[in-house]
């Protein structure tokens, strides 16, 4: 019982990972459409801007966690006016321009920082334990910083101006342009919050991954996977669906290997897929 208790606590740690991981495409790639192959690049970009801001600034770790949205989402404005607004509705040039950014900025990395693994140590390094589980304060924070970011765009998409002028816009480009909204301002602005949130995810799973040039690579198939399982528009569905994955993989993985485990998750996934191709949670609003 302590382990499987262990093991469902650290599959809600990794839920929260994921789901940070891939808000921020659910944001692109189900409201834009836009297949960002360079997502995990920006998760890299938040992760070492926070590693500079701790390490090398010595500036608290909030800080570096807006640090690390602003650095990754002004990369993402200007990607987005240079190169993705001439792509939008050409889905394989969108595919291999992203791809080819993402080795770009890897490249960039590594002749800046070099090709080395690096590490931040923990905000907050105490832990306690609850009747046989050991429990990181810091994994509480992360839990909860997910669920704060959740609710934050959510209330941002539901609730505000610019939340009802990107469901329009997702919805009904020409009636947007009609009304004398700019719809290629709000998708600079889309494209920006999304790589904004993907730089926040980096700097919150830095301390406990670590980071490195070719870290985007680890993440971007798994947030995918969430962004398609979940449904291409649905912020809640990419939550249940991160927590089906990293749960059901992080339980396993405690009585098997961790590739039977993932082996098993995604061969369910597939299953699941078959018959729900278009998500667990698959918006009709089309764009």
């Amino acid at each position: 019982m302590g382990l499987f208790l262990s093991q469902v606590f650290n599959g809600l740690t990794n839920t929260s990972i994921l789901f940070l991981i891939a808000i921020g495409l659910v944001i692109i790639f189900g409201l834009l459409d836009v297949v960002n192959m360079a997502h995990g690049e920006f998760i890299m970009f938040g992760a070492y801007s926070a590693v500079v801001c701790v390490n090398m600034l010595h500036l608290p770790f909030i800080i570096a966690i807006v640090v690390a949205a602003i650095v990754a989402g002004f990369i993402g404005a200007i990607v987005e006016k240079l190169i993705i607004k001439r792509l939008y509705g050409k889905v394989a040039e969108t595919l291999l321009g992203t791809f080819a950014l993402s080795y770009i900025f890897q490249q960039l990395i590594r002749s800046i920082f070099g090709p080395e693994d690096q590490q931040m140590s923990l905000p907050v390094d105490a832990a306690f334990e609850l009747g046989n589980v050991y429990i990181p304060v810091y994994n509480l924070i992360l839990i909860a910083l997910s669920i704060l970011i959740l609710l934050g765009t959510l209330l941002l998409l539901t609730k505000t101006t610019l939340g009802m002028q990107i469901r329009a816009n997702v919805q009904n480009r020409k009636m947007v342009q009609c009304l004398g909204i700019s719809s290629q301002k709000i998708d600079t602005l889309t494209f920006t919050y999304g790589c904004a949130l993907a730089g926040i995810a980096g700097a919150l799973i830095a301390p406990i991954k670590g980071i490195s040039p070719g870290m985007g690579m680890t993440y971007i198939v798994d947030s995918f996977l969430v962004v398609v399982l979940g449904g291409l528009q649905s912020i809640i569905g990419s939550l249940f669906s991160s927590l089906i994955i990293s749960e059901s993989s992080t339980v396993l993985a405690g009585y098997m290997t961790e590739i039977s485990a993932k082996l098993i998750v995604f061969m369910a996934i597939i299953v699941i897929i078959r018959f729900k191709p278009q998500g667990l949670f698959f918006n009709k609003n089309k764009r």
